[in-house]
Protein backbone atom coordinates (compact mmCIF):
# COMPACT_ATOMS: atom_id res chain seq x y z
CA UNK A 1 0.00 0.00 0.00
CA UNK A 2 1.61 3.33 -0.61
CA UNK A 3 1.86 5.72 1.82
CA UNK A 4 -0.74 8.64 0.48
CA UNK A 5 -3.56 5.08 0.30
CA UNK A 6 -2.64 4.76 3.85
CA UNK A 7 -2.94 8.36 4.76
CA UNK A 8 -6.31 8.31 2.87
CA UNK A 9 -7.97 5.12 5.04
CA UNK A 10 -6.61 6.86 8.30
CA UNK A 11 -8.35 9.91 7.24
CA UNK A 12 -11.42 7.72 6.28
CA UNK A 13 -11.32 6.04 9.49
CA UNK A 14 -10.78 9.22 11.80
CA UNK A 15 -13.77 11.14 9.93
CA UNK A 16 -16.18 7.91 11.00
CA UNK A 17 -15.00 7.80 14.42
CA UNK A 18 -15.27 11.45 14.92
CA UNK A 19 -19.08 11.55 13.56
CA UNK A 20 -20.25 8.75 15.18
CA UNK A 21 -18.86 9.66 18.25
CA UNK A 22 -20.72 13.34 17.60
CA UNK A 23 -24.00 11.47 17.11
CA UNK A 24 -23.38 9.01 20.46
CA UNK A 25 -22.31 12.18 22.86
CA UNK A 26 -23.70 15.26 21.22
CA UNK A 27 -20.78 16.99 21.43
CA UNK A 28 -18.68 18.29 17.76
CA UNK A 29 -15.67 18.60 18.97
CA UNK A 30 -14.43 15.67 18.01
CA UNK A 31 -12.26 16.89 15.28
CA UNK A 32 -10.78 19.45 17.51
CA UNK A 33 -9.19 16.36 19.69
CA UNK A 34 -7.83 14.92 16.60
CA UNK A 35 -6.36 18.05 15.03
CA UNK A 36 -2.94 17.81 16.72
CA UNK A 37 -2.64 13.63 16.10
CA UNK A 38 -3.12 12.90 12.84
CA UNK A 39 -1.01 15.73 11.54
CA UNK A 40 1.79 13.99 12.95
CA UNK A 41 0.91 10.41 12.11
CA UNK A 42 0.72 11.27 8.60
CA UNK A 43 4.05 13.05 8.10
CA UNK A 44 5.60 10.22 9.96
CA UNK A 45 3.54 7.61 7.30
CA UNK A 46 5.86 9.34 4.24
CA UNK A 47 8.67 9.64 6.13
CA UNK A 48 8.82 5.87 7.34
CA UNK A 49 7.51 5.20 3.46
CA UNK A 50 11.28 6.48 2.93
CA UNK A 51 12.92 4.04 5.41
CA UNK A 52 13.18 6.72 7.50
CA UNK A 53 16.41 7.52 5.26
CA UNK A 54 15.35 10.78 3.66
CA UNK A 55 16.83 13.74 6.06
CA UNK A 56 13.99 16.44 4.53
CA UNK A 57 11.11 13.85 5.47
CA UNK A 58 12.61 13.53 8.62
CA UNK A 59 13.05 17.05 9.48
CA UNK A 60 9.67 17.81 8.48
CA UNK A 61 8.21 14.79 10.75
CA UNK A 62 10.22 16.20 13.65
CA UNK A 63 8.41 19.49 13.36
CA UNK A 64 5.42 18.46 13.09
CA UNK A 65 5.70 16.33 16.15
CA UNK A 66 7.23 19.58 17.69
CA UNK A 67 3.69 21.30 16.56
CA UNK A 68 1.14 18.64 17.78
CA UNK A 69 3.12 18.05 20.99
CA UNK A 70 2.39 21.68 22.30
CA UNK A 71 -0.70 22.24 20.27
CA UNK A 72 -2.29 18.83 22.48
CA UNK A 73 -0.84 19.94 25.49
CA UNK A 74 -2.51 23.55 25.22
CA UNK A 75 -5.73 21.76 24.09
CA UNK A 76 -5.20 19.61 27.13
CA UNK A 77 -5.21 22.16 29.96
CA UNK A 78 -7.58 24.04 28.54
CA UNK A 79 -10.48 21.09 28.74
CA UNK A 80 -10.78 20.26 25.40
CA UNK A 81 -10.39 16.42 25.88
CA UNK A 82 -12.68 16.64 29.21
CA UNK A 83 -16.69 15.68 28.90
CA UNK A 84 -18.35 18.86 27.60
CA UNK A 85 -15.32 20.14 26.01
CA UNK A 86 -17.15 20.83 22.83
CA UNK A 87 -15.97 24.69 21.61
CA UNK A 88 -18.45 26.73 22.53
CA UNK A 89 -18.91 28.95 18.87
CA UNK A 90 -20.80 24.94 17.81
CA UNK A 91 -23.53 26.02 20.59
CA UNK A 92 -23.78 29.09 19.30
CA UNK A 93 -24.11 27.78 15.88
CA UNK A 94 -26.55 25.23 16.88
CA UNK A 95 -28.98 28.25 18.17
CA UNK A 96 -29.04 29.22 14.85
CA UNK A 97 -30.10 26.11 13.05
CA UNK A 98 -33.12 23.82 12.18
CA UNK A 99 -31.61 20.41 14.14
CA UNK A 100 -31.26 18.58 10.89
CA UNK A 101 -29.26 21.45 9.14
CA UNK A 102 -27.04 21.35 12.16
CA UNK A 103 -26.68 17.54 11.44
CA UNK A 104 -25.85 18.13 7.56
CA UNK A 105 -22.92 21.12 8.66
CA UNK A 106 -21.91 18.64 11.55
CA UNK A 107 -21.27 15.72 8.35
CA UNK A 108 -20.06 18.14 5.64
CA UNK A 109 -17.87 20.29 7.41
CA UNK A 110 -17.34 19.86 10.73
CA UNK A 111 -16.13 16.09 9.91
CA UNK A 112 -15.21 15.73 6.22
CA UNK A 113 -14.10 18.97 5.13
CA UNK A 114 -12.30 19.59 8.30
CA UNK A 115 -10.73 16.35 8.01
CA UNK A 116 -9.83 16.57 4.40
CA UNK A 117 -7.89 19.66 5.68
CA UNK A 118 -6.03 18.31 8.17
CA UNK A 119 -4.83 15.52 5.97
CA UNK A 120 -3.79 17.94 2.55
CA UNK A 121 -1.75 20.52 4.86
CA UNK A 122 0.89 16.96 5.48
CA UNK A 123 0.61 16.49 1.98
CA UNK A 124 4.08 18.21 1.20
CA UNK A 125 5.31 15.34 2.71
CA UNK A 126 4.16 13.51 -0.67
CA UNK A 127 5.96 16.06 -2.64
CA UNK A 128 9.27 15.30 -0.69
CA UNK A 129 8.70 11.82 -0.76
CA UNK A 130 8.50 11.83 -4.64
CA UNK A 131 12.08 13.84 -4.72
CA UNK A 132 13.99 12.94 -2.36
CA UNK A 133 16.91 14.85 -2.25
CA UNK A 134 19.77 16.43 0.26
CA UNK A 135 18.90 18.85 2.37
CA UNK A 136 20.14 22.60 1.66
CA UNK A 137 20.52 25.77 3.33
CA UNK A 138 16.81 26.75 2.01
CA UNK A 139 15.61 23.60 4.35
CA UNK A 140 17.74 25.03 7.50
CA UNK A 141 16.20 28.24 6.88
CA UNK A 142 12.12 27.09 6.26
CA UNK A 143 13.06 24.67 9.75
CA UNK A 144 14.54 28.08 11.76
CA UNK A 145 11.28 30.13 10.26
CA UNK A 146 8.85 26.84 11.19
CA UNK A 147 10.36 27.09 14.98
CA UNK A 148 9.62 31.31 15.05
CA UNK A 149 6.50 30.49 14.24
CA UNK A 150 6.13 27.92 16.63
CA UNK A 151 7.59 29.97 19.53
CA UNK A 152 5.65 32.74 18.51
CA UNK A 153 2.23 30.65 18.61
CA UNK A 154 3.34 29.09 22.22
CA UNK A 155 3.84 32.68 23.33
CA UNK A 156 0.66 33.75 22.08
CA UNK A 157 -1.19 31.30 24.17
CA UNK A 158 0.71 31.80 27.27
CA UNK A 159 -0.63 34.46 27.19
CA UNK A 160 -3.92 34.19 26.52
CA UNK A 161 -4.28 31.69 28.98
CA UNK A 162 -2.26 34.06 32.09
CA UNK A 163 -5.24 36.33 30.88
CA UNK A 164 -8.37 34.28 31.42
CA UNK A 165 -6.10 33.12 34.71
CA UNK A 166 -6.55 36.94 35.69
CA UNK A 167 -9.92 36.96 34.75
CA UNK A 168 -10.86 34.33 36.60
CA UNK A 169 -9.40 35.40 39.29
CA UNK A 170 -10.96 39.04 39.26
CA UNK A 171 -14.51 37.37 39.16
CA UNK A 172 -13.52 35.48 42.06
CA UNK A 173 -12.44 38.22 43.64
CA UNK A 174 -15.84 40.14 43.21
CA UNK A 175 -14.19 42.63 40.61
CA UNK A 176 -15.13 43.50 37.04
CA UNK A 177 -12.08 42.33 35.31
CA UNK A 178 -10.79 45.54 33.24
CA UNK A 179 -9.58 44.84 30.21
CA UNK A 180 -12.48 42.02 29.68
CA UNK A 181 -10.31 40.92 26.81
CA UNK A 182 -6.58 40.50 25.84
CA UNK A 183 -5.21 43.49 24.48
CA UNK A 184 -1.07 43.08 25.68
CA UNK A 185 1.73 41.24 24.38
CA UNK A 186 1.44 40.06 20.94
CA UNK A 187 -2.26 40.88 21.37
CA UNK A 188 -1.27 44.88 20.71
CA UNK A 189 0.18 43.75 17.50
CA UNK A 190 -2.50 41.24 16.17
CA UNK A 191 -6.16 40.40 17.46
CA UNK A 192 -5.40 37.21 16.74
CA UNK A 193 -1.09 36.40 16.78
CA UNK A 194 -1.59 32.58 17.29
CA UNK A 195 -3.71 32.41 14.47
CA UNK A 196 -1.35 34.15 12.14
CA UNK A 197 1.49 31.74 13.68
CA UNK A 198 -0.69 28.45 13.15
CA UNK A 199 -1.24 29.31 9.48
CA UNK A 200 2.58 30.45 8.94
CA UNK A 201 3.89 26.83 9.91
CA UNK A 202 2.27 25.17 7.32
CA UNK A 203 2.69 27.51 4.69
CA UNK A 204 6.65 27.03 5.49
CA UNK A 205 5.64 23.04 5.40
CA UNK A 206 3.89 23.45 2.15
CA UNK A 207 7.71 25.30 1.28
CA UNK A 208 9.82 22.12 2.51
CA UNK A 209 7.89 20.21 -0.66
CA UNK A 210 8.11 22.94 -3.19
CA UNK A 211 11.65 22.67 -2.07
CA UNK A 212 11.88 19.32 -2.75
CA UNK A 213 10.09 19.38 -6.05
CA UNK A 214 12.78 22.50 -7.14
CA UNK A 215 9.21 24.69 -8.18
CA UNK A 216 6.60 26.38 -6.17
CA UNK A 217 4.03 25.49 -8.36
CA UNK A 218 2.96 22.51 -6.33
CA UNK A 219 -0.82 21.11 -6.17
CA UNK A 220 -0.31 20.66 -2.32
CA UNK A 221 -0.96 24.35 -1.92
CA UNK A 222 -4.13 23.55 -1.50
CA UNK A 223 -3.59 22.30 1.76
CA UNK A 224 -2.92 25.77 3.39
CA UNK A 225 -4.67 27.60 1.22
CA UNK A 226 -7.70 25.98 2.46
CA UNK A 227 -6.35 26.65 6.24
CA UNK A 228 -6.34 30.22 5.40
CA UNK A 229 -9.71 30.25 4.27
CA UNK A 230 -10.74 28.39 7.15
CA UNK A 231 -9.70 30.32 9.54
CA UNK A 232 -10.64 33.65 8.03
CA UNK A 233 -14.11 32.20 8.16
CA UNK A 234 -13.53 31.06 11.66
CA UNK A 235 -12.45 34.71 12.85
CA UNK A 236 -15.25 36.71 11.80
CA UNK A 237 -17.09 33.57 13.22
CA UNK A 238 -15.75 34.34 16.41
CA UNK A 239 -15.35 37.96 16.34
CA UNK A 240 -19.14 38.69 15.71
CA UNK A 241 -19.61 36.81 18.82
CA UNK A 242 -17.11 39.08 21.12
CA UNK A 243 -18.00 41.95 19.73
CA UNK A 244 -21.99 40.80 20.91
CA UNK A 245 -20.62 40.57 24.43
CA UNK A 246 -17.84 43.22 24.48
CA UNK A 247 -19.30 46.74 22.54
CA UNK A 248 -15.16 48.03 23.01
CA UNK A 249 -14.28 45.27 20.73
CA UNK A 250 -15.52 47.03 17.70
CA UNK A 251 -12.70 49.87 18.88
CA UNK A 252 -9.76 47.60 18.85
CA UNK A 253 -10.67 46.02 15.70
CA UNK A 254 -10.53 49.15 14.36
CA UNK A 255 -6.68 49.75 16.02
CA UNK A 256 -5.09 46.47 16.02
CA UNK A 257 -4.87 44.42 13.03
CA UNK A 258 -6.86 41.03 12.94
CA UNK A 259 -4.01 38.97 11.51
CA UNK A 260 -0.54 39.71 10.98
CA UNK A 261 1.54 41.37 13.54
CA UNK A 262 1.55 45.38 12.81
CA UNK A 263 2.20 48.37 14.94
CA UNK A 264 -1.50 49.57 16.26
CA UNK A 265 -3.51 52.67 15.11
CA UNK A 266 -4.17 55.41 17.46
CA UNK A 267 -6.86 54.83 19.14
CA UNK A 268 -10.02 57.37 18.69
CA UNK A 269 -9.10 59.22 22.14
CA UNK A 270 -5.31 59.51 20.73
CA UNK A 271 -6.67 60.89 17.43
CA UNK A 272 -8.36 63.29 19.35
CA UNK A 273 -5.59 64.33 21.55
CA UNK A 274 -3.12 64.52 18.85
CA UNK A 275 -5.44 66.81 16.79
CA UNK A 276 -6.07 69.30 19.60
Amino acid sequence: MSPLSLCLWIAVGASAVAWILSLVTNEHSWVDRLWSILPIAYVWVFAGASGLQDPRLILMAVLVTLWGVRLTYNFARKGGYARGGEDYRWAVLRSRMRPWQFQAFNLVFITLYQNAIILLITLPALTAWQHPSALGPLDILLAALFLAALAGETVADQQQWDFHAWKRSEHAAGRDPQPRFLQRGLFAWSRHPNFFFEQAQWWILFLFGAVAAGSLVQWTVLGAALLTLLFIGSTVFTESITRGRYPEYAEYQRRVSALVPLPPRRGRAETRAAAR
